[in-house]
């Protein structure tokens, strides 16, 4: 999820000369930055100062007292991630396991450095301001629990997603072999687990071949959010690591989770690991799931495709997962060389007159006497709502229920004159 922040419109002349301050530079002119598990990101380069939060609203207010930004010389921002340290500051620590480790104490040079850090934008001009960076992921060599005192716990939420059980697996191996972890506990069928399931114990040898399954061994559930009762159950089973597997609502529960760890003065970390096959994570490459989401779009546009060479004037319509963001449909139509037209969320069509969509289809069947359209399901949602109401309800999970563009567009085909 990125964190927006809307300034009210009586605070213009403010906002100017924030951006003044910032180099000119305006907040919609940088992209969202994305959500952690451990904070709302809210970054210099993406709103001027801080100031601007003060006027937006109490919710921004009580967000931004949990962001951590620091600033150094020449335009530097380094977007931090709230630490344990930081509402525990006499928390000790402890040399890094892997350091006495066989495979790993070898290897020089294998820890991070407590200031490497990564840019935002690796693409920059000579007179460009330094701009955003984050902190690279990586071990460190002090940690903040000792192997023994750790208990661990694993939860997936949301939707499924190729791979979830391969996380899981990592997870557990890792903590296990890597870090002498002998506590870790999966919670089952979501953040209602927490209070409503026994804890399921598991060891490497539990999970050891379940990334060979699809699903998630775990059990998974949409909303079930109770900040309250989790953090309850947290504390009484005195769990101190928890990784949370899941997408935008997931990773929404796990702040409120953290705040909540927060503001008790709990010695419990919260790591949440993004999960979606749509690719929309900003500043990774690639999430986990994708690859294989792709292959299996792959697969329903070659059936689209014989259906359609199949049939006079055939169209092979596939309408692909993709809410805000058209990497499955785009990557899947480049691999298959069979897409006629790739409608995404990102660049928005028309239907009607020269250089429409309709136009086009009945140009491409002229010339082909078939095609194929693929449709990520985010894509004309701007159109549709012109013929259709939209509606504000939302799944459990806090997402808008989106209109169909697949339904609307086989009735807005059918009506083309043969």
């Amino acid at each position: 999820m990125a964190s927006h922040i809307i300034l009210p419109p009586d605070d213009e002349e403010q906002r100017q000369r924030d951006e003044e301050e910032d180099g000119g530079q305006s907040a919609s002119e940088h992209a969202p930055l994305p959500f952690s598990a451990m904070c709302v990101r809210i970054s210099r380069d993406s709103y001027p100062n801080l100031r601007a939060l003060r006027n937006a609203s109490a919710v921004s207010l009580a967000d931004a007292a949990y962001a951590k930004i620091s600033e150094g010389d020449f335009g530097y921002v380094l977007d931090d991630v709230p630490h344990l340290a930081d509402y525990l500051p006499d928390i000790p620590t402890y040399p890094n396991p892997l350091q006495d480790h066989p495979a790993y104490s070898t290897v020089k040079q294998y820890f991070v450095n407590e200031d490497d850090t990564v840019p935002q934008k690796v693409v920059v001009q000579k007179n460009s301001r330094r701009g955003v960076h984050f902190r690279r992921a990586g071990p460190r060599q002090r940690v903040y629990f000792e192997s023994d005192e750790v208990k661990a716990c694993i939860v997936t939420c949301g939707g499924l997603c190729p791979g979830l059980n391969t996380v899981i697996r990592e997870l557990v191996c890792g903590l296990s072999h890597m870090y002498n972890v002998n506590k870790i506990y999966g919670i089952q069928n979501g953040y209602k687990g927490f209070y409503s399931s026994n804890y399921l114990a598991v060891t490497p040898k539990t999970v050891n071949d379940i990334h060979k399954r699809g699903g998630t061994v775990l059990g998974t559930s949409r909303g079930g959010h109770d900040t309250k009762k989790i953090v309850d159950n947290i504390q009484d089973r005195g769990i101190n690591q928890v990784y949370i597997i899941g997408g935008d609502g997931t990773q929404k529960g796990a702040y409120e989770i953290y705040k909540e760890i927060r503001k008790r003065g709990l010695k419990v970390a919260v790591a949440g690991v993004p999960k979606t096959i749509d690719n929309d994570i900003a500043i990774i490459d690639k999430s986990f799931g994708f690859d294989s989401a792709v292959e299996e779009a792959q697969r329903a546009i070659d059936s689209a495709h014989v259906e359609a060479c199949s049939a006079e004037n055939g169209i092979g319509l596939v309408k692909l997962m993709g809410r805000y963001s058209g990497f499955i449909a785009m990557y899947a139509t480049l691999a298959s060389r069979d897409v006629d037209c790739c409608l995404i969320p990102e660049s928005p069509f028309y239907m009607d007159g020269e250089g429409g969509l309709l136009q086009y289809i009945e140009k491409r069947l002229k010339e082909n006497k078939h095609m194929v359209i693929v449709v990520a399901e985010g894509a004309g949602q701007d159109i549709i709502a012109k013929s259709i109401p939209s509606s504000d309800q939302q799944d459990a999970s806090g997402n808008k229920l989106l209109l169909d563009i697949g339904l609307w567009l086989t009735h807005k085909i059918k009506i083309l004159p043969t």
